[in-house]
């Protein structure tokens, strides 16, 4: 009896998601695709592998048995091609590197401008995926580095450190909604009018996800692709944006509020992939580090804080009278 790694990787996803639908997303297949391919490998199995549902699906006794059965299969696959790809690698190979979208934005350029410049032998190939999507990328030895979400990659078998947090804050026009605010939950922002980042960004699967099936309706006036461009809006007072803090780097000046709802606060981690290390990507990964350090050359923060006023008028500097910030809702260090 044969079975197909990829019928194999795209069952694991499935029981992984509960879901058909998740499961065929996260490897990238149609629906009727993912669904064909599962009901051949039940008949192949000649067992039922999955019990079908309203909500979703779950995993016979069967089904859990291969799923084991399935893992351990493909991690030995994957240290066997690592082991090859040991001998067949060129030296001159370009590292691959996956970052998400807020990575992408602001640990990327620093990273590409330092590393690319002390080796000028080496190239990097990168490319933007989802926590998830990189996980199972590193997993299948296709790339070198990855920076990921910690929760989606916490328990991958991958080695991993941690990077830095990447808390997710809520900004708007200066003085306007967000004036004299220092935190609020998701469900208060969704009152308001929003602009946010388009359906298939990474980050907007972030938040929808957490949100879950009970999310508040929101209104998005637009929706872009460029978190540059997300930051502007927000700034011009189209509406209220869910950005990552470290966005608000080199934007206009904007109100800044802190989100209280849990999966606001991240933490990025770096991900190696599962193939042979080459000494260039122990040095890219070094400086990863250095660029998600808080020395790492970051440009001043455009959430400023402003002189406070006393109650005749008069500013007494960025640090009010009791040692304040002259804004409230600005990030404290």
């Amino acid at each position: 009896m044969r079975y197909d790694l990829d019928d194999l990787r795209l069952f694991l996803a499935v029981v992984a998601e509960g879901s058909i639908t998740a499961g065929a997303r996260r490897m990238h297949l149609s629906l009727p695709s993912a669904s064909a391919r599962v009901r051949a490998l039940e008949h192949h199995a000649g067992v039922a592998l999955l019990v079908r549902g309203r909500r979703g699906v779950r995993p016979t006794p069967a089904g859990t048995t291969l799923a084991r059965h399935a893992r351990e299969v493909i991690d030995r696959t994957i240290r066997l091609d690592s082991a090859v790809a040991g001998y067949t690698r060129s030296p001159d190979a370009p590292l691959a590197l996956l970052t998400g979208g807020s990575a992408t934005h602001w640990l990327l350029p620093r990273t590409l401008v330092t590393f690319l410049r002390a080796h000028p032998d080496a190239d990097v190939t990168v490319r933007e995926s989802r926590s998830r999507d990189t996980v199972r990328l590193l997993a299948d030895g296709a790339a070198d580095l990855g920076v990921v979400l910690e929760n989606e990659a916490r328990d991958s078998g991958l080695d991993l450190e941690p990077l830095c947090d990447d808390p997710l804050v809520v900004i708007g026009q200066r003085d306007g909604i967000l004036a004299g605010r220092s935190a609020m939950a998701y469900s208060e922002v969704a009152e308001h009018p929003l602009v946010g980042l388009d359906a298939d960004s990474a980050l907007r699967h972030w938040i929808e996800e957490n949100l879950g099936a009970h999310a508040p309706a929101a209104r998005h006036r637009t929706t872009v692709a460029d978190l540059n461009v997300l930051v502007a809006l927000a700034a011009a007072g189209v509406g209220l944006a869910v950005v990552p803090r470290r966005a608000l780097d080199a934007g206009p000046p904007v109100d800044v509020c802190d989100l209280r709802d849990t999966w606001a606060h991240r933490r990025l981690m770096l991900a190696w992939g599962a193939k042979e290390r080459p000494a260039s990507a122990a040095a890219l990964a070094e400086h990863l580090r250095r660029a998600a350090s808080p020395d790492g050359g970051l440009p001043g923060p455009s959430w400023r804080p402003r002189p406070a006023l006393t109650a005749g008028g008069a500013e007494v500097g960025a640090q009010g009278a009791e040692g304040g910030m002259g804004i409230v809702g600005a990030p404290q260090k």
